[in-house]
């Protein structure tokens, strides 16, 4: 999975979006995200066949710094979750990127209106980061 593929939220989750007829959605958070989280402590991801609004709150990650949310940026059914990292806290932020999703979705309605490409969120992060 190639970053700049991806699209991102303002609250710094990716999505990748699959191709199928019924495109899934699979939803992670951004190496910004995680490299300001630092010494993750605990994941709490988000059931299965739980349905989602875009922008809904579907799970928490808790660092040594803070709990923060994990919004959904599409709308749809939770279809699968990343139980790997749940034994992986420590070393997530080591991870390749395309192993550090969180959950998948399957998208009923809209897809991705509204998120940033990658160079507008490398900007975007790039300001955040002054």
């Amino acid at each position: 999975m190639n970053p700049d593929n991806l699209r991102y939220t303002e609250t710094h989750e990716w999505v990748n979006l699959s191709d199928d007829a019924q495109p899934v959605a699979t939803v992670g958070l951004s190496a910004f995200a995680l490299d300001a989280l630092t010494d993750l402590v605990h994941l709490e991801l988000p059931e299965v066949g739980r349905v989602v609004e875009a922008g809904e709150n579907a799970c928490e990650v808790e660092s040594v710094k803070a709990v923060s949310e994990v919004y959904s940026p599409v709308a749809g059914e939770v279809t699968d979750i990343n139980e790997a990292l749940l034994d992986q806290l420590e070393t997530m932020t080591d991870l390749p990127q395309d192993e550090v999703w969180l959950f998948r979705v399957r998208v009923d309605g809209g897809g991705l209106d509204g998120l940033m490409d990658a160079e507008a969120y490398k900007k975007r992060c790039a300001d955040e980061a002054h």
